[in-house]
């Protein structure tokens, strides 16, 4: 598996960096931190070209001091500064010039201790990344992972959602780590039936369709753990799961995503905004 990790010098930058020295312990992972520098167009001052070869070498000592961290974690790194007028689109596209399996960024950090909000870059690369991106929640590298213990995967429960179990069993399988199906069922779709007891039958049902199609897909794939968490709303369901130390959760993208491409619909942004565990979202299947 290969990471790319988007850096700031930032405590941000610090939760992607501890939750990329996760990802890569538990996955024998190579690693390639970029921080990427704004580009200062020439305006006719002399000095800009010196100021923007000031931003270059002070990103080069930051991203040394995040290489180092992770030295001090046993992954070794290769660190790289690029100079972009979007973060997101370089970082996007540095990702697919190294052939990354991953994307891993930190979230925004004005959101609650132990959540997930999205950025303005974490926003562009959750509705354009044709490669998936791990997402720490704020505050993860102040108590993070040792490594990676176990994968869960929210599978839809509307027909024509895209269904992240399969990439979630074959990311579990190259570890060895346990897997679950969490199907979050609520009543907020009472318009599709007639009470709030058959949409969610409706839904069980769909969930377990999607667990029967991950199985016929994979055939080989390890035993599977089904978790239903049911409440009024998606939120008050989000609130019955336990997670535990080491637990990481994979979702998928909108059914009005491109083919390939990350497009984070609004059930996903709902379950980023309730959990606590580092989230990685996977673009549409074609």
């Amino acid at each position: 598996m290969h990471l790319t990790v988007g850096y700031l010098a930032t405590p941000t930058g610090d939760d992607g960096i501890a939750l990329a020295s996760a990802l890569a312990k538990t996955f024998d992972a190579t690693v390639d931190v970029l921080l990427v520098v704004r580009e200062e167009l020439p305006d006719g001052h002399p000095g800009r070209v010196e100021y923007q070869q000031l931003l270059i070498n002070r990103g080069e000592q930051w991203v040394a001091k995040a290489v180092a961290a992770l030295a001090e974690d046993g992954v070794s790194a290769n660190s790289s500064v690029t100079v972009g007028e979007s973060f997101a689109e370089t970082l996007i596209q540095f990702a697919e010039q190294n052939s990354s399996d991953l994307i891993v960024v930190g979230g925004a950090r004005d959101g609650f201790f132990g959540r997930h909000t999205i950025g303005p870059v974490t926003g562009a690369l959750l509705h354009s990344s044709p490669i998936p991106v791990a997402l720490a929640p704020r505050g993860y590298a102040e108590d993070p992972d040792e490594s990676i213990v176990a994968v869960t995967a929210a599978v839809p429960t509307k027909p024509g959602d895209d269904n992240p179990l399969p990439f979630a069993i074959t990311l579990a399988s190259a570890a060895g780590l346990g897997i679950r199906m969490l199907s979050l069922v609520s009543a907020e779709n009472l318009a599709e039936a007639g009470s709030a007891k058959e949409v969610r039958a409706l839904q069980r049902a769909a969930a377990e369709e999607n667990l029967l199609l991950a199985a016929r897909a994979l055939p080989d794939a390890p035993e599977i753990e089904s978790l239903v968490a049911d409440g009024m709303t998606l939120e008050s369901a989000l609130k019955k799961l336990k997670w535990e130390d080491g637990d990481l959760l994979v979702v998928g993208s909108s059914r009005f995503a491109a083919p390939r491409r990350i497009f984070l619909g609004s059930t996903a942004a709902r379950i980023l905004a309730g959990v606590d565990v580092p989230v990685i979202v996977v673009p549409r299947d074609e």
